[in-house]
């Protein structure tokens, strides 16, 4: 179901918005100021481009936190906002499930990303 979930999502516009993901991470990491959120840029991506069978674990430290704070007041909370939405679109479907429960966890990981690590 892994390898399914994957290749379907990678059709319906996961390798899009990873590629978006990846084009804001490069944008980021121009500056040395920026190359913490190109970092976080760089992990949406991954998680983007193959959700299934990924696992999102969160620490917290209270660097992460502080800079996850900063990260929701400025663009963290729209981010799963738009997430949140395209999970409850999926969802209104039975086939849709699966799909809006990685948008869910996309969803937690747009609006605190830093200190998670992703296996």
């Amino acid at each position: 179901m892994r390898l399914i979930g994957n290749i379907l999502w990678l059709v319906l516009g996961g390798l899009g918005i990873a590629f978006g993901w990846l084009v804001v991470g490069l944008v980021c990491c121009i500056t040395i100021v920026g190359i913490p959120v190109g970092v976080q840029a760089f992990k949406m991506a991954s998680l983007t481009l193959t959700p299934f069978g990924k696992q999102v674990v969160y620490s917290n430290s209270v660097g992460s936190v502080l800079l996850n704070i900063i990260w929701v007041i400025v663009v963290g909370l729209w981010m799963a906002i738009a997430y949140l939405i395209a999970g409850v679109l999926n969802c209104i479907t039975v086939i849709g499930v699966p799909f809006g429960i990685q948008s869910f966890k996309m969803a937690k990981l747009a609006l605190w990303p830093f200190g998670t690590t992703i296996y």
